[in-house]
């Protein structure tokens, strides 16, 4: 059976090659192929409810994650609680997931930069996903399945919806989902714990990097006994707040050895992490709190040096085109940037 399942915090509709998704997602309806969609309620608050009327006219399966309405909020959904997972999975076999919402800001080019106005809607944006195939795909199947369940989705045959795949390549791929209310937050472990075994190199990119407490001091711990520590980060975002809160945290990030570079000229959205060559995260959990405490995210963790040297590419153009952040620069910024952190951490426990 022919079908596509597409999971997104911010659900537009796009335009690649002047074809715009929503007349694609049509077309392969009219073909026959069966189409689930959940998106998010305050994620694609801006989104027009016509797409959405005329893909369930046209024969998708539609499904709002947590509606902002006080019917939801009486039944016990937190308008806190987001689904930022991105994913797309189709006909079984291949899958996509990373940090790229099916937004429009993705149509802007290179040459775009960051606004002067600091209008980031119009800025060039930067950000990454990776393509799976092979029998880990069943995996992002089954997530978005679980959540279509919770989300009390209309009935689906989701047998037809898990092929049996032969083994792809020869990197061990492990996909892990987490959500508000996990006592043991999967992700964030597998991390801390590779971080605190790294030998060599620890190279991060997160687009709102506002790392909690015990992460900070993990990442300093690493620095501090010679590993290679470089973090990525942005220095203009569409939440301006994060950037401040995180630019707070330098001072001992700085101090233990870590570089930091931030982006100029985009905004940086990737979430990426690549240790000692080998271990690798791309996904949707940013290095902050609310990744961990109030949203739904998904990341695929993957074993393997040919992805991790393709990540270590990627994080090495976007260092080319950074700002590299030192201590003395950081130590000497002006007393109004002093005034923003100050700001921005009084609400570091909601971004």
């Amino acid at each position: 059976m022919l079908t596509i399942n597409l999971e997104y915090f911010l659900f537009e509709d796009v335009t690649v090659g002047g074809r715009t998704l929503s007349n694609l997602l049509i077309d392969k309806l009219s073909d026959g192929v069966a189409i689930n969609i959940i998106y998010d309620a305050y994620g694609s608050m801006a989104t027009p409810t016509s797409l959405f009327d005329d893909l369930l006219h046209a024969g998708a399966n539609v499904v709002e994650f947590n509606p902002i309405n006080a019917a939801s909020i009486l039944t016990g959904h937190s308008p806190n609680h987001r689904d930022h997972r991105k994913i797309m999975v189709v006909d079984g076999h291949t899958a996509f997931v990373g940090g790229i919402n099916l937004s429009r800001t993705y149509e802007n080019p290179l040459s775009a930069g960051f606004p002067a106005d600091g209008d980031s809607a119009h800025a060039y944006w930067r950000d990454t996903a990776i393509q799976i195939q092979g029998p880990v795909v069943a995996q992002l199947q089954k997530l978005f399945f679980d959540t279509w369940a919770q989300q009390k989705g209309t009935s689906v045959r989701t047998a037809t919806h898990f092929p049996k795949i032969a083994r792809q390549g020869d990197e061990t791929i492990r996909i892990i989902g987490s959500a508000p209310g996990d006592r043991r937050p999967l992700y964030y472990i597998s991390l801390e714990q590779a971080i605190r075994v790294a030998q060599k190199r620890i190279w991060l990119s997160s687009g709102y990097f506002v790392p909690p407490h015990q992460e900070r001091e993990d990442l300093g711990n690493a620095a501090r006994r010679g590993v290679d520590l470089r973090i990525v980060v942005p220095s203009h975002s569409d939440v301006e707040a994060a950037v401040y809160a995180g630019r707070a945290a330098y001072g001992d990030l700085l101090e233990s050895g870590a570089h930091i570079f931030e982006v100029q000229n985009a905004v940086l959205h990737s979430k990426l992490a690549v240790i000692d060559g080998i271990w690798t995260a791309v996904g949707s959990s940013n290095l902050d709190r609310r990744s961990v405490v109030f949203n739904n995210e998904v990341d695929a963790i993957i074993l393997g040096s040919a992805t991790a040297a393709q990540v270590e590419t990627l994080l090495q153009r976007d260092m080319a085109e950074s700002k590299a952040v030192t201590l003395p620069a950081w130590q000497r910024r002006s007393f109004d940037e002093h005034l923003d952190e100050i700001r921005a951490r009084l609400w570091e426990y909601w971004m």
